[in-house]
């Protein structure tokens, strides 16, 4: 069974319909999808977190890291070989690829750099002041135009 109704959890929940494609998109059994190139996400701190792959051979003019609707999108594209070299054993793989990751609200991307044959992107996450949790000041007095039960009892 491969199949999960997801349509009682919208019952209780407002804006998380792209949760399904979300979903589909983790138990989609795909094994050459996540295997190239490695890579590693780390919590770099509270609000902070990193993706590291694994790019030996790229150089920064074959990668390209995008952020468009929420989706995180990092594709490698090798040029062909121009010395025609005739390999007896090639164990890097220069393949072409491309990887999503689905990004969660108020996380930006913070920065890209390669270094050491490593493509380092740094994320942060940015929550606005207003959706922040602020302390309610409990007053004894009313509120000026707050209508007063007690005088209306």
């Amino acid at each position: 069974m491969r199949t999960f109704d997801l349509s009682p959890l919208f019952r209780a929940s407002v804006g998380f319909d792209n949760l399904a494609r979300v979903f589909d998109a983790a138990t989609r059994p795909d094994d050459s999808h996540f295997s190239y190139p490695p890579y590693n996400i780390a919590k770099a701190g509270e609000d902070a977190y990193r993706i590291t792959f694994a790019v030996a051979g790229f150089g920064e003019n074959d990668l390209d890291v995008l952020v468009e609707n929420n989706t995180l999108t990092v594709r490698g594209k090798t040029a062909p070989d121009a010395d025609k070299t005739a390999y007896l054993y090639r164990g890097i793989a220069g393949r072409s690829f491309e990887r999503k990751f689905e990004l969660a609200n108020h996380i930006q991307v913070d920065g890209a750099r390669i270094e050491n044959g490593l493509l380092h992107i740094d994320l942060k996450r940015v929550v606005p002041e207003a959706l922040k949790p602020r302390k309610i000041a409990i007053s004894a007095e009313p509120a000026q135009g707050a209508l007063n039960l007690a005088k209306a009892a």
